[in-house]
């Protein structure tokens, strides 16, 4: 069973709005949104708008798609949310996910119950059973987490989800994690060609967009991939692997999960050791199944076998495993480093990765699917799939 991925693009206004840093915490979070906003049921951006207490005319999900990263400081107790890791997962020789000794951490707190989490909230409160308060914080979760389980180095709990492996991008020192959340984006984006920056002759993107720095980068994001290769892939990037009914409770509140990691917190070692489930996908809402292909891609490409060998193959257990955005004292700490790293900007690497659009289309896929979850719990009843046979006429209108 399939979410729609129907969809005419809501009229928005134009928001300048700069983004602080290159990376997955902000330009890439801001493109899912962006992305996902064109996708929209018609009915669906105006409650979105009241939810996030926005007005329509000036409502944009991408504005609040760094909250969880912002707010992080005051929410320690989400920190796992943002991550999920297999006991016996070790990129680049094995992408297990999970594995025999299944997950780490901490029942129900991890990224992909945080989706399924967020999304039974936000149907609570289309039902009247959860408060206005609930379904804001929900909302803004949701739409980070999906962003966040579309960088794959969020779904490996190997060396800290990379944060621990240090290389070399061109002159720049940094580590895996950094490299994925930030450089490649950055590069990607230095990259888009000039014919980018005039708008595309399809008015319902265009209106879409905020004037931000990364807009030529969605332009080639829409033309190069969502509108022309991928076009018939799209359907099946809202598939689920089953019908069985979710069995995730619609309740609770987000700060039970907060409680719940506090009371278990010191459980947390047990645990690991033992390992835990994750709740299973529901049929229309299935993390997990969307997660896996993600995850493989470490062993694919991501995590390369040098870094398991001589002279590469030095860990710094220091780093936190939690994701974090590039900054010059990183960059500082990393260069008195007297170890040999190694160099990622090369054709093998960063070309391959770029060629073969591997960023762009998970950021696609994630759009894509955070609009189908909205449209699902969002569209008033209306037949999502009505409109699924007249989506390019609609959107190119």
């Amino acid at each position: 069973m399939r979410l729609s991925s129907t969809i005419a693009v809501a009229s928005i206004g134009s928001l300048a709005y700069l983004p602080a840093v290159y990376g997955w915490g902000a330009a890439g979070h801001e493109i899912v949104a962006t992305i996902a906003q064109m996708y929209l049921h018609p009915n669906v951006l105006p409650t979105l708008c009241d939810i996030l207490e926005m007005p329509t005319s000036r409502c944009h999900l991408a504005s609040v798609a760094t909250w969880a990263d912002q707010h992080r400081n005051q929410m320690r107790w989400s920190a796992p949310l943002h991550y999920i890791g297999a006991l016996d997962d070790h990129p680049s020789d094995t992408c297990a996910f999970p594995g025999p000794r299944r997950w780490a951490g901490s029942p129900g707190i991890n990224v992909l119950d945080g989706i399924q989490n967020t999304t039974s909230l936000l149907q609570a409160w289309v039902d009247e059973d959860a408060t206005d308060a609930v379904a804001n914080e929900a909302l803004k979760f949701l739409i980070h987490f999906v962003g966040d389980m579309h960088q794959p180095l969020h779904l490996t709990g190997r060396d800290r989800g990379g944060n621990s492996v240090k290389v070399l991008f061109g002159r720049r020192h940094t580590n895996l994690h950094s490299l994925w959340d930030s450089f490649l984006i950055a590069q990607s984006l230095r990259n888009v060609p000039g014919n980018y920056s005039r708008p595309l002759p399809y008015p319902k993107v265009e209106k879409a967009l905020r004037g931000t720095i990364y807009d030529s980068y969605i332009r080639r994001i829409l033309w190069e991939g969502i509108l022309n290769p991928w076009e018939d892939d799209l359907d099946s990037w809202l598939d689920c692997a089953s019908p069985e009914a979710p069995t995730v409770e619609a309740s609770g509140l987000l700060g039970m999960w907060q409680s719940a990691y506090e009371l278990t917190s010191k459980l947390v070692r047990i645990l690991a050791r033992d390992g835990v489930e994750i709740n299973p996908d529901g049929p229309v809402v299935c993390p997990h199944f969307w997660a896996q292909p993600i995850h493989m891609l470490n062993c694919d490409i991501i995590w390369p076998k040098a870094l398991d060998e001589p002279p590469y193959n030095v860990r710094f257990e220091s780093d936190s495993y939690e994701h974090h955005h590039h900054d010059e004292d990183e960059e500082s700490e990393a260069s008195t480093l007297n170890v040999p790293l190694l160099n990622l900007d090369t054709p093998e690497y960063a070309g391959v990765i770029a060629e073969e659009m591997i960023i762009e289309k998970l950021l696609a896929q994630g759009g894509i699917r955070l609009a189908g979850v909205l449209n699902y719990i969002f569209a008033n009843g209306e037949d999502p799939e009505g409109a699924q046979g007249a989506f390019l006429a609609n959107f190119r209108a």
